[in-house]
């Protein structure tokens, strides 16, 4: 992408004011960043910020940071199974400059590795190549090191640059921020006031309390907190192995759609484009839960490519990593713990390759345990200690539980008086002995409107409807009795 692309994905200007600044350059020269600077549009002090946090396209060789030989064989491995064959194709399966690109292109030419087949037109880049003999054999032997055919990867320094820069305390994070986020939630101020401290120094949080109260549903609206655009490599390079890092499941792009709508933001701003081998992104935000076993959080070996893929937690690195329902997985508690001490206490991690060799990478992630379970049966005093933030999610009070029953209601047409809401309230917790949770409304409003469509009536607080959603809510539990168990959606209702 284009710094000029990246710039407004980034929110620091808007597309009317590129197209003014574009407007501008055709008139006065120079360069689009002190044309947006002139309008208005940004500080100079903030658009050198900018461009600055922005790994920058290289345009030789010993600038990518890796061996000739290994980017020749890259290369030879998309002209042997046929995935590109042109100068243009070549530069973009491996996300070089096209001018970096020819320089691979003529020394392999010098080795007798490819011959030119002619240009299809547009020049050097419309140029076709094809593997000589010799160029089908090395290809066939870096391919039996290594099948991995994908962008250029980075050097691991240079990773562990970039991760440092782009870390989460780099974000100025505010009340105000903070308190957006959980728009259409009900959310104590003080509940906003202790998360803020957690997010805004990047440690580590323990979020604990009865299940369906909404620690899920919190946790998960801290990514729009963020504000910044990271850079995320699609592979890094150890010790001559390769690890892909990029993962389209768990990693959003900022929006590239735009791009065709900007056909006039052509020029750079202090350079022409960012290092095509990083993708930007929104700060990642990956939840996992009882799925979470230990190999997760190693290094993944590809056997059959020779190849690796960078553990869960490194993918987060710049984000959040949330496990949820933390002491339900598979593998035990004090075993992930364990596995979780080093990296942060001292935020950074060692990972180890098939070959027994370790490397350090800097850990740069918030992780977020939340459960439903005693933390002092999870945890040692020890661990506690290295989990600086703890924040108790518990039921809401009265009021705000009628507050969201009324939102809820309104937001599915269902009109619920104070009388109503409080006779539920009075069921649940005299007639059936449940403690308020902040699941209760929708699951209860969402039975009264499944029952409605089936007797084919407009949605109502009837009393008959009613006692069929709170028979569903609860399970062996007679009036009065305290033997049932509660049936929990685990997240917070939502505020229309």
């Amino acid at each position: 992408m284009q710094i000029g692309e990246l710039l407004v994905a980034a929110g620091l200007v808007t597309q009317a004011q590129i197209e003014l600044a574009v407007d501008r350059q055709l008139e006065a020269g120079g360069r689009l960043g002190p044309n947006l600077v002139a309008i208005g549009a940004i500080s100079p002090e903030a658009l050198a910020q900018f461009v600055d946090g922005v790994p920058v396209e290289p345009s030789t060789i010993p600038e990518t940071g890796l061996p000739e030989q290994f980017l020749i064989d890259l290369m030879l491995k998309f002209l042997f199974v046929g995935t590109a064959e042109t100068t243009a194709d070549l530069a973009g399966a491996l996300r070089l400059p096209p001018g970096l690109v020819t320089e691979l292109l003529e020394a392999a030419t010098r080795g007798q590795l490819v011959a030119a087949l002619g240009s299809i037109g547009g020049g050097q880049l419309g140029m076709r190549f094809e593997l000589t003999d010799m160029g089908k054999a090395r290809a066939r032997e870096a391919m039996a090191r290594s099948s991995y055919t994908g962008p250029a990867p980075v050097p691991l320094e240079v990773y562990a640059h970039w991760i440092e820069r782009q870390k989460v305390t780099n974000e100025i994070i505010d009340a105000a921020g903070m308190r957006a986020s959980f728009d259409g939630l009900e959310v104590a101020d003080e509940l906003v006031n202790k998360l803020g401290p957690a997010i805004t120094m990047g440690r580590a949080l323990l979020m604990y309390g009865p299940p369906g109260n909404g620690k899920t549903s919190v946790a998960q609206r801290l990514d729009r907190v963020f504000r910044h655009v990271i850079h995320i490599p699609h592979a890094v390079l150890v010790e001559g192995q390769v690890m892909t890092v990029f993962d389209p499941d768990v990693h959003l792009p900022v929006d590239r759609d735009a791009a065709a709508a900007r056909p006039r933001l052509v020029a750079s701003l202090y350079r022409d484009e960012a290092d095509g081998r990083f993708v930007p992104c929104r700060r990642p935000f990956i939840v996992t839960g009882g799925e979470l076993t230990l190999e997760m959080l190693d290094l993944k070996h590809e056997a059959g490519g020779n190849f690796y893929t960078a553990p869960l937690h490194m993918k987060a690195a710049g984000g959040v990593l949330l496990i949820d329902d933390f002491g339900r997985q598979m593998v035990s508690p004090t075993a992930l713990l364990n596995r979780w001490i080093v990296p942060l206490e001292n935020r950074v991690d060692y990972l180890k390759l098939a070959t027994g060799k370790s490397f350090r990478v800097p850990f740069q992630t918030v992780v977020i345990f939340s459960t439903n379970l005693a933390p002092a049966d999870l945890m040692d005093p020890a661990f506690l200690r290295r989990i600086p933030y703890k924040l108790e999610i518990g039921p809401p009070s009265p009021e705000a539980w009628r507050r969201i029953f009324r939102s809820v209601a309104a937001a599915n047409g269902i009109e619920a008086e104070d009388g109503q809401i409080r006779a539920i309230e009075h069921d649940l917790t005299v007639t059936q002995g449940l403690d308020l949770a902040a699941y209760q409304p929708r699951f209860l409003i969402e039975q009264i409107v499944a029952s409605s469509r089936f007797k084919a009536q407009p949605p109502a607080l009837h009393r008959e409807l009613v006692q069929l959603a709170l028979a569903n809510l609860t399970v062996g539990r007679s009036p009065g009795g305290g033997d049932g168990v509660g049936v929990g959606s685990g997240s917070l209702a939502r505020v229309a």
